[in-house]
């Protein structure tokens, strides 16, 4: 079984910057380098990603931000978020018919905060796909990322507050 598992560890291909993670294990930033994993799809088992019955990118934008809850669970800031947060970041999302994300455009990237950046990338390219966004057929949202220096986030359609 062990020799099983090293071949094929063996045979995945290293992960580029801003590319979709297969199962990588990242440092999370602002956590004093513990390691998180950022779950990825397999590429033997196509995802089926549910409907989204949203028939407005406003509508969409909620089912968007529950599906990458619910594949962050961990990574989730739990209750109100503190008056200062590490970074802030508006990003803009195409998905397509079939909810794979076709385009990211930072409206506000939080550039004192690069690796935020980076992890935010990844963690939307991991969670496709996406709800699909059947009435719509595709859609373009913006969500506005709430990231606190221990590597906890909420996004601001399903944000707490702030204390």
């Amino acid at each position: 079984m062990a020799g099983v598992a090293a071949l094929v560890s063996a045979c995945k291909s290293p992960v580029e910057l801003g590319s979709a993670p297969d199962q990588t294990m990242t440092k999370a930033p602002g956590n004093g380098g513990t390691d998180s994993a950022v779950a990825g799809k397999a590429k033997s088992a196509p995802m089926i990603s549910p409907a989204s019955a949203a028939s407005t990118a406003k509508a969409y934008r909620k089912d968007a931000a529950t599906h990458l809850y619910g594949l962050n669970s961990t990574r989730i800031f739990k209750g109100q978020l503190p008056p200062q947060l590490y970074a802030i970041g508006v990003l803009e999302l195409d998905i397509d018919r079939a909810g794979q994300v076709q385009r990211l455009h930072w409206m506000r990237p939080p550039r004192h905060a690069p690796e935020v950046v980076i992890e935010i990338e990844r963690t939307v390219r991991a969670a496709a796909p996406y709800p699909v966004p059947a009435r719509l057929g595709k859609v373009t949202y913006t969500d506005t990322w709430l990231w606190d220096k221990s590597g906890h986030f909420q996004l601001d359609t399903l944000t707490e507050g702030q204390l």
